[in-house]
């Protein structure tokens, strides 16, 4: 039965895969009744291409709040999001604050939010890299540790928290699947054609992350045997980091295989994936778009929170040595395609349902 107290949520976001999860969970609160949802957009993705026409295209409701923080190191970005984030919500008094996945924007909010004695719900709960040196593994383990609620997208999640002994901390732990395999079900068919030139057969790279970019090394090797190496022509969507590292560090990206091209949005995103041949990022979030619609990915970091895919042989992580990358291009070209149909590993496609229909229940 739905509540017939309105009840107040407030959802922070602030970079493009929180736009794409907030979009089905945000579609499925707006058809109850006696809830009312309230977005702050931290404003950590700001470009146009990453950020204003996500809202659009995914139809999320225009933020009431858009803070503008962006482009300050960690401990400044989280620290003003945490004072800002504090000064709405005691405004605004939710009776629960919505968070998703592992940016700075998540930790700011859960800190704010939990010393100010409101739940916070945990979407992409329990993900573990086991590597201390990504901030986002930072952010998801301190946020996780002071949520109340905790909604895990893989069985690997739930097991990762019952193992930390989260059922002992008074969060309730609920498997419901992921949100974004939510999202690629619902704009299958609802894709884009980018203003680019696409070659026949291309692979589909995506560079961004602070360990790959923040090191001249691991950047060179990426871009190089992209460059160089790759079987087929390389489309990169360069990130504005990304492209600031390449000139910062003069990396030639002329000639060779590889072809620069500025953020795509999500349904231009979805139209690219589906016609690469496969796919090379250091993204979490692009790791399971990939698989989604069924091609192979190569994983330009040293682990991935996503191990059930390498467990069954879509995703290989490669680092950034150029050796394992060209044996992994070298076996996924030679690979049968797969139908992600066939594997059951991130739910039934309805993890927004899940998601609102226990919350209700929670403030209820």
């Amino acid at each position: 039965m739905e509540n017939k107290i309105k009840k107040k949520i407030v959802t922070i976001i602030g970079a493009r895969p929180q736009f794409i999860k907030a979009a089905v969970v945000s579609r499925e609160l707006r058809k109850r009744t006696g809830i009312e949802e309230i977005i702050i957009h931290t404003g950590q993705h700001f470009d146009e291409n990453m950020s204003k026409i996500f809202f659009d295209e995914l139809e999320i409701a225009e933020p009431k709040y858009n803070l503008g923080i962006s482009s300050l190191s960690q401990g400044a970005m989280t620290g003003k999001m945490i004072e800002s984030i504090e000064k709405i919500v005691i405004d605004e008094r939710p009776d629960l604050v919505l968070l998703y996945g592992d940016t700075n924007s998540t930790l700011a909010g859960a800190l704010a939010t939990v010393k100010l004695n409101i739940p916070v719900a945990h979407v992409e709960a329990g993900l573990r890299s086991f590597n201390n040196k990504m901030p986002e593994e930072i952010n998801r383990i301190l946020t996780d540790r002071i949520s109340s609620l905790l909604f895990t997208p893989t069985d690997k999640a739930t097991e990762n928290l019952t193992a930390e002994g989260f059922i002992n901390l008074g969060a309730r732990i609920i498997p419901s699947g992921d949100v974004m395999y939510d999202s690629a079900i619902l704009y299958k068919n609802n894709e884009k054609i980018p203003d680019i030139e696409i070659p026949e057969k291309f692979i589909l790279a995506t560079i961004h992350r602070p360990e790959t970019t923040d090191s001249y090394e691991n950047l060179i090797n990426c871009i190089n045997v992209l460059k160089n190496n790759a079987p087929f022509p390389v489309i990169l969507s360069l990130h504005p980091r990304t492209k600031d590292k390449i000139k910062k560090y003069k990396i030639d990206t002329d000639c060779g295989n590889l072809m620069l091209i500025d953020p795509v949005s999500y349904r231009e995103m979805q139209y690219l994936l589906g016609r690469s041949e496969f796919v090379a990022t250091d993204s979490g979030g692009l790791q399971k778009e990939s698989f989604f619609n069924g091609k192979y990915c190569l994983t330009l970091r040293t682990e991935t929170e996503w191990v059930e895919l390498v467990d069954n042989g879509t995703n290989y992580v490669c680092g950034y040595d150029p050796v394992k990358i060209i044996e992994a291009m070298d076996i996924i070209v030679k690979k049968d395609r797969f139908d992600p149909a066939s594997y059951d590993l991130y739910g039934n496609g309805n993890a927004s349902k899940i998601i609102v229909d226990t919350i209700i229940d929670y403030l209820n």
